[in-house]
């Protein structure tokens, strides 16, 4: 039974973010090693833990939710 963790800046993700992250790791789980099979979708447990800004470093600076969305939004689109 797979337990995936997710460590994220609290604040960076919202609850569409979050719900997508759950369904795509769940489904990326049930092809590998359920092999397929939808019935393995009930053992994949996925956890995101959303962690102070203040415990992190990137670079050497702490970041905050407004600096990962600026990232986030530089970021080339998955579909380009």
């Amino acid at each position: 039974m797979p337990f995936v963790k997710v460590h994220t800046v609290k604040g960076a993700l919202n609850e569409e973010e979050k719900a997508r992250i759950k369904e795509q790791i769940t489904d990326t789980m049930v092809a590998v090693e359920g092999g397929g099979n939808p019935d393995f979708r009930q053992h994949v447990w996925v956890l995101i833990e959303e962690i102070e800004g203040a415990n992190w470093s990137i670079g050497g600076v702490e970041p905050s939710a407004e600096m990962i969305q600026a990232i986030k939004q530089a970021a080339p689109a998955a579909s380009e």
